[in-house]
């Protein structure tokens, strides 16, 4: 007890305001990556939404056409992996699962582009130059897939940014 009323008259060391900035850097730092935790939040509740339209929409083609794309479904199930490792990394903080799914994520939208051009609807586009030749799924499978594209640039570049922010800083 008597300790306690010696060391209550001094102040503490390191509230004396002189680490007030280095404080502030770390106090932004956080914001900047609870930002971006909710923003790939978002991003990945759009693309799941993308995922689960996809996945119906190709269920759907192969019970009436009876055939079954594989690069589709190789998408597919990639992207589903991929969703899984981004919500775990993104909820725990964890560098290298944030990583691990901007890659995944990009590999299953390079697959994605690659079934298309493996169904040469690319080449039906510009063939007819016009839609009104084309069936309602091969334009939603070009639109969800151009979508797709965009929606992984936006991954990729909060995905780094806040791999950024969460990253300690080297002294070299």
């Amino acid at each position: 007890m008597q300790q306690r009323s010696v060391s209550a008259g001094r102040r503490p060391s390191g509230t004396d305001g002189s680490d007030f900035s280095y404080r502030m850097v770390v106090d932004s730092r956080y914001t900047r990556v609870a930002k971006g935790k909710s923003r790939l939040g978002a991003l990945l509740a759009v693309q799941t939404a993308s995922q689960v339209v996809w996945t119906s929409l190709m269920f759907l083609s192969a019970s009436h056409e009876k055939k079954f794309e594989t690069f589709a479904a190789i998408s597919l199930s990639v992207g589903f992996i991929s969703l899984v490792i981004g919500e775990i990394g993104r909820r725990r903080s964890h560098i290298t699962l944030l990583r691990l799914y901007a890659i995944i994520s990009s590999i299953a939208t390079v697959l994605s582009v690659a079934s298309i051009i493996r169904s040469d609807l690319h080449l039906k586009v510009i063939k007819y130059q016009s839609t009104a030749d084309m069936t309602y799924y091969e334009l939603l499978e070009i639109g969800r897939s151009l979508i797709g594209v965009m929606l992984q640039i936006l991954i990729i570049i909060t995905t780094v940014s806040l791999v950024h922010n969460m990253s300690s800083k080297r002294i070299s």
